[in-house]
């Protein structure tokens, strides 16, 4: 997929080569404005640090203000940093400024949703300069072929509408997207992993409500069952995963079905994008599957569960010892019915079948 980044050189001159950042100095962030909307990546300086050192020059200097995102590849990435996009004029050329000024700096980090990198000239590997791309979905054709210099820490719902925008067939918006300005800070501390540090057995201290738009759904949950399972829960509904997520799939005398990320209305931001697992090892106990149990839906590996998740209508004896069951309804079983006697089509509700927010509190029980 390099033909993504195909740029044509103008023949710009070989600027000098920026100092590397000590090491000494704290892991550092880009706060990328613009009239669509901010988004931050972190600076990986242990990566590539003649590319993060050159952007930062050119960041502190006020060489992105004013410039534009001029290429979009429709959810796949947007470029920008070209100081000729300030110029509306001159849009034929967009693309060919601001090369030629840094050397390959080629490493090991991946190009998968939310990579920042260095544009390049074709066929020339050292001739890097102010433009950069980020990666609204994974791009693993590029590694290894361009310098990956930055990672989006918030704001990749951001990168990700501005890649959906109308565009020309060269990838230029109809609507100018403006950088108005970059600033550079340091990386704030890393917030602690939400239930990171609650014990097992405090987990079944938790409630959730389950706010849908055909009513409230709350459940309490089986953690001397299931507790890495509860806890996945629970640390993506408290970060808002769950949110604006469908029931997608209903049938009716056995289960509805939602928290598929597919099926979800919104792109995650990075933080809640890194909660969410690849795969949960299976919890499978003997709690059975009756009307009300909450269990994680999977694939055909036992341990392909991740964050889609069923609530039983009807005893589901089949399901047992085959699925987690890892909590059940304790208010709003009747909204649950409710769910499950929608028109459908096939197993898809016709109607929308939304999970507005999910709320987490914590019991005095013990």
């Amino acid at each position: 997929m390099t033909w993504l980044l195909m740029l044509v050189w103008l023949g710009l001159a070989q600027a000098a080569m920026p100092s590397a950042p000590s090491a000494a100095e704290p892991r550092q962030q880009a706060v990328v404005e613009t009239t669509h909307g901010t988004f931050i990546f972190d600076l990986l300086a242990d990566k590539a640090p003649r590319h993060v050192a050159h952007f930062i020059t050119r960041a502190r200097g006020g060489a992105f203000d004013g410039t534009t995102f001029h290429r979009v590849i429709q959810r796949g990435l947007i470029q920008g940093g070209d100081p000729l996009s300030r110029d509306p004029k001159l849009s034929h050329r967009y693309g060919t400024g601001g090369l030629n000024e840094l050397a390959a700096e080629f490493n090991d980090e991946p190009f998968t949703t939310g990579t920042v990198g260095a544009v390049l000239v074709p066929g020339n590997p050292d001739s890097a300069g102010q433009q950069f791309f980020v990666t609204a979905s994974d791009q693993l054709a590029l590694n290894g072929q361009y310098t990956a210099f930055g990672r989006i820490a918030e704001g990749l719902e951001v990168v990700q509408a501005i890649s959906q925008l109308p565009a020309n067939s060269s990838g230029l918006p109809d609507e100018r997207v403006v950088i108005n300005r970059v600033v550079i800070r340091d990386a704030p501390a890393p917030e602690p992993e939400p239930f990171a540090d609650v014990t097992d057995a405090e987990l079944g201290r938790y409630e959730a409500t389950i706010e849908t738009s055909r009513g409230a759904i709350r459940v309490a949950f089986f953690a001397d069952k299931a507790p890495g399972t509860v806890r996945n829960f629970l640390r993506l509904a408290s970060a808002g995963v769950y949110d604006a997520t469908p029931f997608h799939r209903v049938v009716k005398g056995f289960v509805v079905q939602t928290g598929a990320l597919a099926y979800r209305t919104a792109p995650l931001t990075a933080k809640q994008q890194a909660l969410v697992p690849e795969s949960l090892a299976p919890e499978f106990n003997d709690t059975r599957h009756v009307d009300g149990v909450l269990s994680m839906a999977r694939g055909d590996d036992p341990a392909s569960a991740s964050t889609s998740f069923f609530i039983c209508t009807a005893v589901c004896a089949s399901l047992d010892g085959k699925y987690t069951a890892f909590g059940r309804v304790i208010d709003g079983l009747d909204v649950v019915h409710a769910i499950e006697h929608v028109l459908v089509d096939g197993e898809s509700p016709v109607e929308p079948i939304l999970i507005d927010r999910v709320t987490v509190t914590r019991t005095s029980r013990d």
